[in-house]
């Protein structure tokens, strides 16, 4: 993206905290965020992806470092933001991982722990830092969850993977219950995977034009996710135009999961 591109205005005067922005997903968001006029943190274990993505518009964007499953960070993470830009309205949870695709009895309980702290923890610990902010500001907010369409369409070999973001769809749902009464709205996406770095792992085969071609066809609109694909959605999540709208989980899959 340039950095020429014009501002919008869909999210003027909010600040927003997207967990894994300095790559793929995440940094599609940051970017789409901010080109409407949001504060950004971008939060990443990766300070050389997460300076990049912060210089994109580094007025308004900034960078910090933080391990989504431990809870101190999340400590320092609201502590800073609300420092810097005096509020909380929006909490993004993208960052996720996964290990390569295997047969399930092959998954190291290592592996398995990583992915459901990385992916699960993370959520929890959010909740219990981000939504206090919001009931204390008292005027709501917003809390985007990135799953998987493999939460509702599980396939062999990420069995974990497909559980872990299962919770996380689970969770998104009563949270959403529980805390719509002070009008914090909490919704998920389930996007299909995308042509990053993570393609082999997910799929078990390195990222090529015959592997990926094998891989969509049985997706009807014929192409991986973009991370435009995502940010778009996660942005109307984001905005007022979506403020009666909380504990949905909309497939960004191109068909994937009919």
């Amino acid at each position: 993206m340039s950095n020429t591109k014009t501002l919008g205005s869909r999210l003027n005067g909010k600040v927003a905290i997207v967990t894994g922005g300095g790559s793929g997903f995440g940094e599609a968001i940051s970017q789409r965020f901010a080109e409407e006029g949001c504060k950004v943190v971008v939060a990443d274990i990766d300070p050389v992806g997460g300076e990049r993505v912060a210089s994109y518009r580094p007025h308004s964007m900034h960078f910090i470092r933080m391990d989504v499953s431990k809870e101190e960070d999340w400590e320092r993470l609201m502590e800073n933001t609300m420092g810097k830009f005096g509020r909380i309205d929006i909490c993004v949870n993208n960052a996720g991982t996964t290990y390569k695709n295997k047969p399930s009895i092959e998954v190291t309980e290592d592996e398995f722990d990583k992915v459901f702290n990385v992916n699960v923890r993370s959520i929890f610990h959010s909740s219990r830092h981000f939504i206090p902010n919001l009931i204390n500001q008292g005027d709501g907010g917003s809390m985007i969850n990135i799953a998987s369409i493999g939460a509702t369409r599980p396939r062999p070999g990420l069995v974990w993977y497909n559980a872990s973001k299962a919770a996380v769809a689970n969770a998104t749902k009563g949270l959403a219950a529980e805390y719509g009464p002070k009008n914090i709205r909490i919704n998920s996406v389930y996007p299909l995977l995308s042509g990053t770095g993570l393609f082999e792992s997910f799929v078990g085969v390195p990222y090529n034009e015959e592997n990926v071609k094998n891989f969509l066809f049985n997706v009807p609109l014929g192409r991986l996710t973009q991370p435009s694909d995502v940010a778009n959605y996660c942005l109307f999540l984001a905005s007022d135009e979506a403020k009666f709208i909380t504990g949905t989980c909309l497939e960004v899959d191109g068909g994937r999961g009919i």
